[in-house]
């Protein structure tokens, strides 16, 4: 079906900015955080990516779906965004490995979108004024309508998302001649955490948020991995207590974006909400133990707050934002816990941040 027969569909932000376009994806409503990513690349692995859940997704590259879809590029088996918006849809694409147009995929997932709008200026919008909720309707026109449902939008602001998305068992990924066995926590995982860790010759055990610390103790891992995932991290007291309980076991823990988020908290450290968030594949990241700098992808709207460290001087950044000198590394000193507030999985890259698997790895 061409998107361009498709009915208009309408974008209300929650500041009374209003857009009209063209409806791409499946027909219908739906509202959530506005948040955009600068990334040229990987739109299947950002719709895919759990992270998203809840966020209405602009797309700051200007053409999205020239390249198709392939369904073992899916970081997840849903996509969960709250809607897609673009400057540039394309229901045809040109890619020798795709067998799906994104349009088909969209409507598979049920995710309502809408093109033609000035993405320019919406990101430019955010940035200015910060994140906020927004609607996306290619069925319903009246902005009171619209200013009703954005009114019984819950903010991202403690608000538990995991929950949602965690897997409902566990899942066992092994390997021939295993080097060991790595418990993930799933509040949302990636599935190139994944396979990040089964390439370098660990066996994985994916347990569900719920898990007990007794289901992990009878597993026996040899290391912990706190996987990413979307929502407000301080609203997370079950899984804050879980990793309290992790910590004392005294085995090696890694933490990658909520993961990060979650290990600070159960150390004692706060979170707080950023503006409008880092989303993107181009992010400058100083590794301040090597000095060296990496280029990064990140998916995240909160961060660990930097104020009050003076008060824990067993805890160490590691690696530092050169956007914004916001925290993206921690570590525990004497004790084999780290962090990371990016991505080192992230597909289709960059891969500087790589090495952090065989440090985990290494440790085990």
């Amino acid at each position: 079906m061409s998107v361009t027969k498709q009915p208009a569909a309408y974008l209300l932000l929650e500041d009374g900015t209003f857009f009209k376009g063209k409806s791409i994806g499946a027909i219908g409503t739906s509202s959530g955080e506005l948040c955009f990513n600068t990334g040229m690349t990987g739109y299947q692995e950002i719709f895919s990516d759990l992270s998203y859940t809840g966020q209405l997704m602009t797309m700051a590259n200007v053409h999205i779906g020239n390249y198709g879809t392939v369904d073992k590029e899916n970081e997840s088996s849903n996509t969960t965004i709250a809607g897609l918006i673009c400057k540039s849809f394309s229901t045809n694409y040109s890619r020798p490995l795709s067998n799906k147009s994104l349009q088909n995929y969209l409507v598979e997932n049920a995710v309502v979108g809408i093109e033609g709008i000035d993405t320019r200026f919406l990101v430019s919008h955010i940035r200015k004024n910060g994140s906020m909720n927004a609607v996306i309707s290619s069925e319903i026109s009246s902005l009171d309508e619209l200013k009703k449902i954005l009114a019984n939008t819950p903010s991202m602001e403690g608000l538990e998302l995991a929950s949602k998305v965690t897997s409902k068992h566990f899942v066992d990924y092994a390997v021939q001649n295993s080097t060991g066995k790595v418990a993930l926590i799933d509040f949302g995982t990636k599935q190139n955490i994944v396979r990040c860790l089964t390439e370098r010759g660990a066996n994985v055990r994916v347990f569900p948020a719920n898990t007990s610390i007794n289901q992990l103790k009878e597993y026996n891992a040899n290391g912990y991995l706190i996987s990413n995932g979307p929502g407000d991290p301080a609203a997370m007291s079950n899984a804050i207590s879980l990793i309290k309980e992790i910590i004392e076991l005294n085995k090696p823990v890694f933490g990658i974006c909520l993961g990060h988020q979650l290990i600070a908290l159960a150390l004692g450290l706060q979170t707080f909400k950023m503006k409008n968030g880092h989303r993107g594949i181009n992010h400058p990241v100083k590794n301040l133990l090597t000095g060296k700098s990496e280029i990064t992808s990140q998916n995240h709207g909160f961060a660990v707050a930097a104020n009050d460290l003076a008060n824990f001087p067993h805890i160490q950044i590691t690696h530092q934002n050169l956007n914004d000198n916001s925290i993206e590394g921690l570590r525990v000193k004497e004790k084999n816990i780290f962090c990371v507030q990016h991505h080192p999985e992230a597909a289709p890259g960059p891969n500087d941040s790589k090495y952090l698997f065989d440090e985990f790895l290494a440790m085990i």
